[in-house]
Formats: C-alpha cells, sequence, structure tokens
C-alpha cells in the first residue's frame, strides 16, 4: 500500500531538514521505497496493506520528534484518497483572481459539525468553502496583496493541528506519487 505522508512544519520557522534526511528518517522505519516531493514536507512510501495507519502514523511522529527534537503532525492519504479529494474540486465555480489562493487543509480531528458554509473569516481573509470528513477547502484572500497574517480563525474553527497544501499543489503531490 503506498502512502502520502504531509507533514506540517518542514523547512519553515527554522525547523529545517533536508530531504535525505527525511527520506532516511522514514527508511529507519522500516519503509520501502521512501520518496519525497519538494522542500515542504511530502513523503511517499509502501507499507503492508494490512498497517494499521493511526499507529504508522504515531510511529512516524515518535520517531521525527525524537530525531528532529520538535513535534511534526503527519497526515497520511493513499493517492487513491487525495485523487478523491481532488476530484471534488469545490473551487470549479469560482471565477480564481490574482488576489487568491485555493488551500487543501487537512485535519488531524473530524470536521466540526453544522458550520454554514460557505464560512468567511471576520477579517475576509479565509472563506471555508467545503468540508469533508478530514479536510476542509480554503480560499486564502490577498488582502492588499498579502496572505493572511493569522491562522486564528482557521485554528479556532477546525483546530490547530492541521496541514495545508495548495490545491495545484496538491495535484503535483498525487501525480508525483503515482509516477514509479
Amino acid at each position: 500500500m503506498t502512502y502520502i505522508a504531509l507533514l506540517r512544519g518542514i523547512n519553515v520557522g527554522g525547523h529545517r531538514v533536508t530531504m535525505d534526511e527525511l527520506r532516511r528518517h522514514f527508511a529507519d522505519l522500516g519503509l520501502a521505497r521512501v520518496r519525497t516531493y519538494i522542500q515542504s514536507g511530502n513523503v511517499f512510501f509502501d507499507a503492508p496493506a494490512d498497517t494499521d495507519r493511526a499507529q504508522l502514523q504515531a510511529r512516524i511522529e515518535a520517531h521525527l520528534h525524537q530525531a528532529l527534537g520538535y513535534a511534526v503532525p503527519v497526515f497520511l492519504r493513499t493517492p487513491d484518497e487525495l485523487a478523491h479529494l481532488l476530484a471534488l474540486d469545490p473551487f470549479r465555480h469560482l471565477t480564481v483572481t490574482d488576489d487568491m489562493r485555493l488551500c487543501l487543509v487537512l485535519l488531524a480531528e473530524p470536521a466540526p459539525a453544522g458550520l454554514a458554509l460557505p464560512l468567511r473569516s471576520p477579517k475576509g481573509d479565509y472563506e471555508i468553502l467545503h468540508l469533508t470528513e478530514r479536510e476542509a477547502f480554503v480560499v486564502w484572500h490577498l488582502l492588499d496583496g498579502r496572505p493572511p497574517s493569522s491562522t486564528a480563525f482557521l485554528d479556532k474553527t477546525l483546530g490547530r493541528h492541521t496541514t495545508t497544501r495548495f490545491f495545484h499543489t496538491a495535484a503535483k503531490i498525487l501525480a508525483a506519487a503515482r509516477h514509479e
């Protein structure tokens, strides 16, 4: 079974790690065919099909924390799961402008129930368009040419344990994961 590990906080905020090191850390766990994609913490690997995903995620997080000295939240998806999310494309009806960024936000906990969508932040810099069980499709609205400076709205609404990929980057991650 191929997994895509999307890591939070890799190569941002002083948490630097080379992709060679990252691949080695995953290989140290006995994971097979470990590959990385771009410098932002996207790792592909194979694990036995009967692997317990929650246990695997916890093992990876514990190993990375011990090896790197800081917590690295890990979000595991299969290529088919990521393909399904991309196919949902709740952004397709939008007229995208230069001041918009389309994002896929992965959640550690189930998405909150009962949110009236679309939900825009008080500042107008975030707009949650669609939720699945553990993902949110969010538009960043650049204000004065700048992306949102705080994740407080998303943290309060979706939970603090998330990681974000631009929608077009998620498509590239999927293509790279499927390339043999």
